[in-house]
């Protein structure tokens, strides 16, 4: 009974908008929920991995690590002000401006890029490696993991801008690809909002 509600919510207006998808019910933000759910619990796992560490272990991180948190900080300000972007792309395209969408979605997705290459450098300057101690095992599992999700998102971001040079491929009353990028943007970067809590923050209290 409880599955059929949460079903018929995240359904709720696709159904409207298309009535049918080739033939079939359109389960397609249905599904798309289901895997982010499953995607939130692999990182469940892991963030209940460093927490026990975290409380069980004397020194954390160890062997006299230092995170530096200027540039981390500025890639959390650079991933958050995306999820804003990308939505105003997603208002522009319930008001028929696919122009609007491909400018809002190449911004998001500048931005994507951005983050991954301050990543990057982070990772050419942290002065510690994967395996030299459980502190930088979880740090580069837990980033690396997180970096994977931004490249996917980035991936379906470009592919809506891709899409968009279709005539008549999103209108306000079809744009699925364009909810469904946000919605999974969105969950990168809740992701990583929890993650620079924990293993930037975390550790200097």
């Amino acid at each position: 009974m409880q599955s059929s509600a949460i079903e018929n919510q995240v359904t709720v207006g696709y159904e409207a908008e298309s009535g049918h998808h080739h033939g079939h019910p359109d389960y397609r933000m249905f599904g798309l929920v289901l895997f982010l759910v499953a995607e939130s619990m692999i990182f469940f796992g892991l963030f209940s991995a460093y927490m026990i560490y975290y409380a069980t272990l004397p020194e954390w991180p160890m062997d006299g690590i230092e995170l530096e948190l200027g540039l981390p900080a500025i890639n959390t300000i650079i991933l958050v002000s995306s999820s804003f972007v990308m939505h105003k792309g997603q208002s522009a395209i319930r008001n028929n401006d696919v122009k609007g969408l491909q400018f809002w979605f190449a911004l998001t997705a500048i931005m994507g890029i951005i983050f991954l290459v301050g990543q990057g450098y982070e990772y050419m300057h942290t002065g510690f490696g994967l395996t030299d101690n459980l502190f930088s095992s979880c740090f580069y599992v837990l980033t690396g993991f997180h970096g994977l999700h931004v490249t996917a998102g980035l991936l379906f971001t470009l592919a809506v801008l891709v899409r968009s040079r279709s005539e008549g491929h999103y209108t306000a009353s079809k744009h699925f690809g364009v909810e469904a990028s946000e919605l999974y943007w969105h969950f990168v970067d809740v992701i990583w909002i929890i993650l620079f809590v924990l293993v930037y923050l975390l550790p200097l209290v």
